[in-house]
């Protein structure tokens, strides 16, 4: 397992969506920059705090040519009520393999029980990291401020 850097090309991630479509990342963002997100799971508050974030900001990051999309190892029932319940309309994948995500990424791997400890990734329009930032508690997340700071200054 090795972190990503700034410069690193994202590796080939697959989003499973709960209405049965998937999409793979970086390919997905279409030239576009992106965040992606990796959460605890719907359980997780401060996870919570994060994606709601993220949502209140879209226009902001729309704007700036920015897209999200998130992923945890809940399966397809929670991640669709939690989808709902916190009014997020970008994509947000279920049922991920925590193994072969830590792999790809080096995101944190909690074993027991399993999940994907938070990360978060900014993305230039040609699949390369601008930003990578890795969590294992609520200080040290990615934000839409930090996100649309480094757009500015990369824009």
């Amino acid at each position: 397992m090795t972190m990503l850097h700034p410069g690193d090309e994202f590796p080939a991630v697959t989003l499973r969506l709960p209405d049965g479509a998937s999409l793979q990342l970086p390919g997905a963002l279409e030239g576009d920059m992106g965040v992606v997100l990796f959460y605890r799971g719907a359980w997780c508050a401060d996870c919570n705090v994060q994606l709601a974030a993220f949502q209140q900001a879209m226009p902001e990051l729309t704007a700036a040519g920015v897209r999200v999309f998130a992923l945890s190892v809940d399966g397809e029932p929670v991640t669709t009520t939690m989808v709902a319940a916190l009014g997020l309309t970008y994509p947000v994948g279920h049922s991920a393999n925590t193994i072969e995500i830590a792999e790809l990424t080096g995101a944190f791997d909690n074993d027991d029980p399993r999940y994907l400890q938070p990360a978060g990734f900014l993305i230039d329009p040609t699949g390369h990291l601008l930003v990578s930032v890795y969590a294992s508690g609520t200080a040290g997340r990615l934000t839409p401020a930090d996100v649309l700071s480094a757009t500015a200054a990369a824009g």
